[in-house]
């Protein structure tokens, strides 16, 4: 591949290195030139142009992407269309996220033109999940460096797969001592449950006895031959010792002690034994709270049937210092600095929080008479349908602005979490209903959909594949599902386009920003047309069947 700026004369088939804006057109970085674009360069003025030539054996920067990320995938993972250099990849349900970091790095160490990213090893991911991203930082590659790649990848299993959350029958064994209060462990087992009830499982059987060996060895037992597939105690006096009386209950019942300790605060000293086939967790104190812990480490694993060795419980130090942060208490907060404000760009750089606004005010003109988003779809008033698809995404808040028959379409949402804003203007058009709902929204939003109130297939997939491939950072601030190469909605903007939205007026949206910000813009094809199909006629309405009340 050769950068060069060459005359415009000769630039037919060069890739423009940089994006150009001339006679009202957009040339993105990545363009080829034809033959058809030099009239306008040269009418704007161009003399000379700056790219890229590919070379015989170069691999342009999307195939690149594309059989990278499809030689590194494995089960639970599907990858998204390459674009601009870049092949997404997606968790297709809950589970880990296993990586094999060896030969991640050394992928990623082969040349500075060719990159993978994941999400943390073991991290818990849901579905539609963004888990890796390929990136060809450059417009094309050699062929024997991506081959280089490919021969890494391909040496071994998947690179990045999903372990599936099974489900097992779990036990609990609580032990007393003089004085232990019930109402602690009526507070561990419900945290517990919860706890196993969000990897999917359940708490199928609890029992409390006395904090000797031989009680703790009669209670394993007992669970044993009642099926639980685990086996998790909580000892009424944490465990100091491998010979403690909870790791001594286990050998007595048969069991082995595979390690005590590990270098995770909080969590360190969780117990790993096992008896037979079953896992046996001695539970670190921290474990009666529901905040993350060391142990939520293992058991998350276990969970997943990723092997967890005493090895790979002491390794797990760098990390393991678990910050003190609202997900757990603040025991050393004196001698700590002040925790950072919640808006500060520190505090938000885990996940971007994105909010939505539904257009509920119009006044559905073209209908004849009725309000159409009050027509039943299916059993359910269309608003209805939209907003219930939203509830099922991250995205939140959920603001509704009503004008048109607004006590009428609160009225359909009657207990679901939204929020109600009235546009008073909203006969002025679309732009206000916008302006309005932006008003609304906390400050510290990182993003909004916009969506409208008449799409009665909106798909919560295609909004948490938005949500997850959201990255302003990175060039991809404005969201836009396409089919077929269509324009649909909703569409997810930056805070960063707040201002520009709502100086527009009367009635139209804000899809010329899309134009006027086409090198931030990415775009998700979907393959059926939930995301082209909205209902404004009586004649929309007819050709889906459905029947407009009289």
């Amino acid at each position: 591949m050769k950068f060069t700026t060459m005359p415009l004369d000769q630039a037919q088939g060069l890739i423009l290195a940089h994006g150009l804006r001339l006679q009202g057109r957009a040339f993105k970085k990545g363009h080829i030139i034809s033959a058809l674009d030099l009239p306008v360069l040269r009418a704007g003025g161009l003399e000379r142009v700056t790219g890229v030539v590919l070379e015989a054996d170069d691999i342009g920067e999307d195939k690149a992407a594309h059989l990278l990320a499809e030689a590194v995938i494995g089960p639970g993972v599907t990858q998204g269309p390459a674009f601009t250099g870049r092949c997404n990849l997606f968790a297709e349900g809950r589970g880990l996220a296993v990586v094999d970091k060896d030969r991640l790095d050394r992928i990623n160490l082969v040349n500075e033109a060719i990159t993978i990213g994941t999400v943390r090893p073991f991290d818990p991911v849901e579905p539609e999940q963004m888990v890796a991203t390929v990136k060809i930082i450059s417009f094309a590659v050699p062929r024997p460096m991506l081959d280089a790649c490919l021969t890494v990848a391909r040496e071994g299993g998947p690179i990045i797969r999903i372990a599936e959350l099974r489900r097992r029958a779990v036990g609990l064994i609580q032990t007393r001592l003089p004085g232990t209060k019930e109402r602690v462990l009526d507070s561990t087992a419900g945290v517990m449950r919860a706890r196993l009830s969000a990897l999917g499982c359940a708490l199928d059987r609890e029992r409390r006895c006395e904090h000797t060996p031989e009680a703790v060895s009669s209670t394993i037992g007992e669970l044993r031959a009642q099926g639980c597939a685990m086996i998790l105690i909580a000892g009424a006096s944490a465990t100091t010792d491998r010979q403690d009386t909870v790791p001594a209950g286990i050998v007595a019942s048969g069991g082995t002690i595979d390690h005590f300790g590990m270098p995770v605060d909080p969590g360190n000293l969780l117990l790993l034994a096992h008896l037979d086939e079953t896992p046996v967790l001695g539970l670190p104190g921290c474990a009666r709270s529901p905040k993350l812990n060391g142990f939520d480490w293992v058991l998350q694993r276990m969970i997943a049937d990723v092997p967890v060795t005493r090895r790979d419980i002491m390794m797990m130090g760098a990390g393991g210092l678990l910050m003190e942060i609202p997900s757990r208490p603040l025991p050393r907060g004196e001698a700590s600095p002040a925790p950072a404000r919640s808006d500060t760009p520190l505090a938000r750089a885990s996940a971007p929080r994105i909010a939505a606004i539904v257009l509920a005010a119009g006044q559905s003109r073209r209908m004849g008479g009725p309000n159409k988003l009050l027509v039943p779809f299916e059993g359910q008033p269309l608003v209805v349908r939209v907003v219930d698809a939203l509830l099922r995404t991250k995205a939140r808040p959920i603001v509704v602005v009503t004008g048109h028959q607004a006590d009428a379409v609160r009225a359909a949402l009657t207990g679901r979490e939204v929020t109600f804003v009235h546009n008073a203007e909203f006969m002025e058009g679309m732009s206000t209903s916008v302006r309005v709902g932006l008003e609304t929204l906390p400050r510290e939003i990182d993003g909004a959909l916009v969506c409208l109130g008449d799409m009665p297939k909106t798909d919560p997939a295609v909004i948490e594949r938005l949500i997850a491939t959201f990255n302003p950072l990175e060039g991809r601030a404005i969201g836009v599902p396409t089919h077929k190469g269509k324009r649909g909605n909703p569409v997810l903007w930056a805070s960063r386009f707040f201002p520009e939205i709502m100086r527009l007026a009367g009635d139209v949206g804000a899809r010329h920003l899309i134009g006027e910000h086409a090198d931030l813009v990415y775009e998700l094809e979907i393959a059926d047309r939930s995301v082209v199909t909205d209902l404004d006629t009586p004649e929309a309405f007819a050709a889906l069947g459905v029947a407009i009340p009289p």
